[in-house]
């Protein structure tokens, strides 16, 4: 089933758009198959293989932050409907703004008003001193309801669960495959040649804001290897993740679209337009992606360093997730 969109995504990198990238696809019966191919930087070597920790970006929204938070619901330590200052109440100090009423729901549907980005990293200052400003800065909201795709939402629902847990998110239990501040930058696939830090980053955060706020977020910070993702999106469609109760909250659609921050399909749907109606996807700005059809019951994830050694050249990364999407779309057979 992976062959044809395998030959895409060797074409693309061939093509030298992309340095590397890994394929994998999960079956129903639990089985997986993987494709790597390209290299991880391009000034050293070393190939593309299903253990190279990828940087995964905004996937870290929904292949943590968002289970994280529904656990702190299973558990009876919060609602989704609650207000921010229930749990962060030195923002309730702010007079006039609206931000402490912003609910959980709202900021993980992106509703709830707030920006979609700030150069957090260029206020200075120490990881925690920065996270106490992002507290209590004054925020210009939007109303209540219009879909801006918002990182900070998602760095105070990280703030959030330190909050709760009383521990920092790099002292979360993670997954095989999956952590934060890798320990081995020599196994990650290499991102941009990063103005701000001056040097090509290897293992360490590609998001500025994450990094300059310790390099784990509830937006950004994860890393995850092809073989580590595959077998997380695998025990998170077959119930071994979220309760039944959760991943039905998880799977709702809360607007036209999105579900529980993932997106769900749409016309320009990352995953493809043969994808099922019952598929939920997200992307990382890196280059990554993962997509989960529950109709037909498999999922397939694309790591690639696209943005090695910059952002600022075509990589074709949209193209290319939809045609790897319908590829394997058009390649099942119940």
């Amino acid at each position: 089933m992976l062959e044809q969109a395998a030959q895409i995504v060797q074409a693309a990198v061939a093509s030298g758009r992309i340095p590397g990238a890994a394929l994998g696809l999960v079956h129903p019966d639990g089985s997986s198959e993987m494709f790597c191919c390209g290299v991880k930087h391009l000034q050293k070597p070393g190939n593309i293989e299903p253990d190279t920790l990828f940087d995964l970006a905004s996937l870290t929204k929904v292949l943590f932050t968002v289970p994280q938070i529904l656990h702190l619901v299973e558990e009876g330590l919060a609602d989704l409907d609650d207000p921010l200052s229930r749990y962060l109440p030195e923002m309730a100090w702010m007079q006039g703004s609206a931000l402490p009423s912003r609910t959980l729901r709202q900021l993980l549907n992106h509703v709830s008003g707030l920006p979609a980005w700030e150069a957090i990293y260029t206020w200075g200052g120490e990881a925690h001193t920065l996270k106490q400003r992002v507290l209590q800065h004054r925020w210009e909201m939007g109303p209540v309801g219009h879909h801006v795709y918002s990182d900070i939402g998602y760095i105070l629902l990280g703030l959030l669960l330190e909050r709760i847990r009383g521990q920092a998110l790099t002292s979360f239990a993670l997954p095989e495959g999956l952590c934060f501040l890798p320990t081995q930058p020599e196994n990650c696939a290499a991102t941009e040649h990063d103005p701000w830090r001056g040097r090509v980053l290897q293992g360490e955060v590609h998001d500025e804001n994450c990094f300059a706020l310790g390099g784990a977020t509830g937006h950004a910070g994860l890393f995850g290897s092809l073989r580590g993702v595959l077998a997380y999106v695998s025990h998170l469609m077959s119930g071994q993740v979220l309760s039944a109760a959760a991943m039905a909250e998880m799977r709702r659609p809360q607007q036209a679209e999105r579900a529980l921050g993932w997106q769900i399909p749409h016309p320009g749907f990352s995953g493809g337009s043969l994808c099922s109606r019952q598929t939920l996807g997200h992307t990382g700005f890196t280059g990554t992606g993962v997509w989960m059809d529950f109709e037909r019951g498999y999922a397939w994830v694309l790591l690639t360093n696209r943005v090695h050694p910059s952002r600022h050249r075509e990589s074709g990364i949209l193209e290319l997730r939809r045609a790897v999407g319908n590829a394997l779309a058009a390649a099942w057979k119940a």
